[in-house]
Parts: C-alpha cells; sequence; structure tokens
C-alpha cells in the first residue's frame, strides 16, 4: 500500500513537509498546495518557492495544478517539468465557494463538457503524466458514472477519489457505496480518499476496496503525524518526536519570515489540528492561541509539553 499527504492550503507547504518527512518519513508521496496559474504567470513567486528542488531535497513531491484554462494548465507542466518533476496533478476537488464558483476545482466537475474539451487539450499536449484529484461528483453522487466515461479515453496516472460530492464539503460520512462503482470500473490506479483517521479507518476501506493500492491521508495525519508509522505497525507518536516536529517547523518559519505575527499565524493554525494529542488540555492551549510574542508563544508551549498528559495512541481504535 502507498501512503500520500493530501494538500492543505495554506498548511502543507514546503516548511512543514520537510519538518514532516524527516520526523515521520512513512509517507510516500506528498502533493503541494495548488498552484493556481493565470494569463500573466504560470505559478506566482510563492508557488514557486514551493516546489524549487532545492526546497525539496529528498522529499516525494507532486505538485498540483488549479485550473480550467488548458493552456495555463500546460505552461505550468511544462516549468514543472523543466525542474525534473515527473508527474503533476490536476485539482478537480477542491470545495471552497471562491474556487468553485470560478468552474474550478470540484466546480469543473460541473462542466462537463468544457472538462471534456480541457482534458482533450492537456493529455494530448502535456509534458508529464496528469493525475488526477476528484470528488465523485459536484451536488449528485450518482455522477460518478458519467465521470468515469468521461475519463475513460484519457491516460489518466493516477485517480485519486475524495468519498465526497462537492456539497457535502468535509461533513457527513464519506459514500462508500458510491466510491465502490469506482473502485469496480475504474481502468486507472485509484486512491482512496476520506476520513482516514486511525488505524482501524484504514483497516475497515482496505477489507471494503481489496483492490486499493494507495490511499491518502490528510486531517488524520495533521492530528497524528505519525498515523501511517501506526498504520504499518509501528509506535505512535512519542511527545519526544512531536517536540522536535514542532520545532523544525517553527524554526523553518522563522527564518523565512519576518515578524513574530507571521510565524504566530502559521504555527496556532496547526494547533486546530495538534490540541488532540493533549486531552483535557483546553487552558493551556488557549494560552498558546492567545500569545501575542515568539516568547510568549515558546513559553506556553513549553509548559504545555512539560507537564500535559500526552495522547501518544490517538484514535488506534
Amino acid at each position: 500500500m502507498k501512503f500520500y499527504f493530501a494538500p492543505m492550503e495554506g498548511i502543507t507547504g514546503y516548511v512543514f513537509r520537510n519538518a514532516h518527512h524527516a520526523c515521520f518519513p512513512s509517507v510516500d508521496r506528498y502533493y503541494t498546495p495548488f498552484i493556481s496559474p493565470n494569463q500573466n504567470r504560470p505559478m506566482s513567486p510563492k508557488e514557486k518557492r514551493d516546489v524549487l528542488p532545492e526546497n525539496n531535497r529528498n522529499i516525494p513531491l507532486i505538485p498540483q495544478i488549479l485550473t480550467n484554462n488548458a493552456t495555463q494548465f500546460l505552461q505550468a507542466a511544462k516549468v514543472l517539468a523543466d525542474m525534473g518533476y515527473e508527474e503533476v496533478n490536476l485539482n478537480l476537488g477542491c470545495p471552497s465557494a471562491t474556487v468553485v464558483t470560478k468552474g474550478k476545482g470540484a466546480g469543473f466537475l460541473g462542466e462537463k463538457e468544457k472538462l471534456r474539451a480541457f482534458l482533450d487539450e492537456v493529455y494530448e499536449q502535456t509534458p508529464i503524466p496528469v493525475s488526477l484529484k476528484t470528488r465523485l461528483g459536484m451536488r449528485d453522487p450518482v455522477e460518478i458514472v458519467e465521470l468515469l466515461e468521461l475519463f475513460h479515453p484519457y491516460p489518466v496516472k493516477e485517480w485519486i477519489l475524495h468519498a465526497r460530492i462537492r456539497e457535502d464539503y468535509y461533513k457527513y460520512e464519506p459514500r462508500l457505496d458510491t466510491f465502490e462503482i469506482a473502485a469496480k470500473e475504474s481502468p486507472f490506479p485509484l486512491c482512496y480518499n476520506g476520513d482516514i483517521f486511525s488505524v482501524a479507518d484504514y483497516e475497515r476501506i482496505c477489507q471494503r476496496f481489496p483492490r486499493i493500492q494507495s490511499v491518502m491521508l490528510g486531517r488524520g495525519l495533521m492530528a497524528n503525524p505519525a498515523l501511517v508509522r501506526q498504520i504499518q505497525g509501528g509506535s505512535p507518536c512519542t511527545k519526544e518526536e512531536f517536540l522536535s516536529f514542532h520545532h523544525r517547523i517553527c524554526h523553518g518559519y522563522e527564518e523565512i519570515m519576518s515578524g513574530d505575527r507571521n510565524v504566530l499565524f502559521k504555527m496556532k493554525e496547526l494547533w486546530a489540528y495538534w490540541e488532540s494529542l493533549f486531552t483535557g488540555e483546553e487552558k493551556r492551549i488557549k494560552k498558546i492561541r492567545k500569545a501575542n510574542s515568539l516568547a510568549e508563544y515558546d513559553a506556553a508551549v513549553s509548559i504545555l509539553l512539560e507537564q500535559a498528559d500526552f495522547a501518544s495512541d490517538i484514535k488506534k481504535s
């Protein structure tokens, strides 16, 4: 089984990826937060920094592109191919309203003839293989049947399928009955994505879909950075490992950002996931969130790690 770390906008950039891969090297592939090309440039300076090979040494990385314009996709793919990347991923799954209203991400699934024309051009001219990351559909899970027909003619490198429709966002249970249609009918390698938060979750998916050869984890791996290792039979995350992981991320941001405020913003975002590592510690975590300087933040984190119980076996069952 292959394990992929899902792209998470604003979170899983190269600072985070480097820290995670150094501390928990069980993930087979990381996917970048989406690159959004436009008519003026194939990627922004910030997006380019995130995919530069020198910022991702020894990290198995697949860049992801978000667009509904084939020319812009191909321009970005060419830049990435020239950097040495051997695959790019097309984002057809983002459910954000700001993305969907522009007919991008999961919104592109609702315009199937435009999508067909886009894929015709992309797969005819792409300099490197293209994989897809999609949802089951835009509004109705039965759209999966249309997507199977739509994608069938193309040499799709891999299909990463989140088992929800766009209208679900991240609510409700994954629609496994609908995913099963794709699992049985997909002519491409199929990757399962959706709500793997524990070893038991992973085992249920494997039992239900024995042909699946890869899974993508996002929020579950954010909350438990050693989850893939546990799935593989290894040990849970220790407090010492978490401390090293945390410090690598924080120091990485300090090196590339100016001022405490910017670093604090990035670090505080992560605690929305990490708080589950510390049961019954709402007051101490609140002090972390209220910190106004890095010195205050570091002190609050130190107190938490010294005094709190660490949930080292998060959601194992």
